[in-house]
């Protein structure tokens, strides 16, 4: 009786949802980003935002919250309503942050629900055009014998940057030293002054500096090669199989927001990032458009977040 009763109220509930769902939205819609104004998530929030609000007629509002990693934006969003007017663009430190953080006020598994992965831009390991290794090979070799002496830079303790790094030194052996800034610009100021000699960056960050011969891309950590920098080879082919770090972009909820309604925001979105002109847009912006389905975005997660887990166990990675 109560398994038939469990059933009958989820059946009324999926009923109630799909009229609900056709009627949104009808007020305006609030995006979450947690990080500030400018930077690679809030950039890529507003340009969803934006066709968004276009295509619904109701205004979608983008909201910074920075801090703490991004987590102050994903409570807000955790202790929302289910009814799609509060959501989340999620970087990749969603995924890596509960490997992290002891406690956190909200669960990562439980109390969100995934839309749609909007866009994802793989991670090229850079290095100043001084080094004198211009491949990854040459690069593991430098390490090897001169263990400790090569410094990566990072945006931070705990960042996907910092893991990348202590990602590609579990995988090759190398001993490298993290020296954490205080955000990407601050990491590249330096690794452009030649004060350290390795970082991991998006296509879009790194752009500028390879066309003007100071930086050198070793490889991207993707399985495959990286559309606007054809000549760079992949992880796998460099040397390195098995290492693919994305910085990824995500469009996320409360927990049991209804299937109904996930399901209309996530063919909206695919619509949008998919569009020609969205897509030569995403990639200006050193991202590849996805708008994949929700069960695919919940398995990214759940990979990631044991993957980081592992790395955050193996090198030892603690917060100062």
């Amino acid at each position: 009786m109560k398994t038939f009763l469990a059933a009958l109220a989820t059946t009324v509930a999926a009923l109630v949802a799909l009229p609900a769902a056709a009627q949104y939205p009808a007020k305006p819609v609030r995006l979450l980003v947690g990080f500030a104004p400018g930077g690679g998530v809030d950039i890529i929030a507003r340009l969803v935002a934006q066709k968004l609000g276009e295509q619904w007629g109701k205004p979608v509002v983008v909201d910074n919250r920075g801090g703490a990693a991004g987590n102050i934006a994903t409570e807000i969003v955790a202790k929302s309503a289910p009814d799609g007017y509060t959501l989340l663009m999620a970087f990749s430190s969603h995924a890596s942050n509960p490997a992290l953080y002891e406690k956190l006020p909200f669960d990562v598994e439980r109390d969100f629900t995934a839309v749609t992965l909007v866009a994802t831009a793989p991670v090229l390991i850079v290095v100043n055009a001084q080094v004198p290794a211009k491949n990854v090979a040459g690069l593991i070799a430098l390490a090897k014998a001169r263990p400790g002496e090569l410094k990566f830079a990072s945006s931070g303790v705990g960042t996907p940057v910092h893991l990348a790094g202590e990602l590609m030194s579990q995988l090759t052996g190398m001993q490298m030293v993290h020296v954490p800034y205080k955000g990407i610009a601050l990491a590249m100021t330096a690794i452009l002054a030649g004060d350290i000699q390795i970082t991991y960056a998006t296509p879009l960050s790194a752009y500028q500096h390879l066309k003007n011969g100071r930086l050198v891309a070793l490889a991207v950590a993707a399985p495959n090669r990286y559309p606007t920098l054809p000549e760079v080879p992949t992880a796998a082919e460099a040397g390195i199989p098995g290492y693919n770090v994305d910085f990824w972009y995500a469009l996320i909820g409360p927990g049991r927001m209804p299937r109904a309604l996930v399901d209309r925001i996530q063919r909206d979105v695919a619509a949008i990032v998919n569009a020609p002109a969205m897509k030569e847009s995403l990639l200006a912006q050193g991202v590849i458009a996805v708008g994949g389905k929700p069960a695919e975005l919940d398995a990214l997660i759940a990979r990631e977040y044991e993957q980081w887990v592992q790395v955050v166990k193996a090198r030892n990675v603690k917060f100062e």
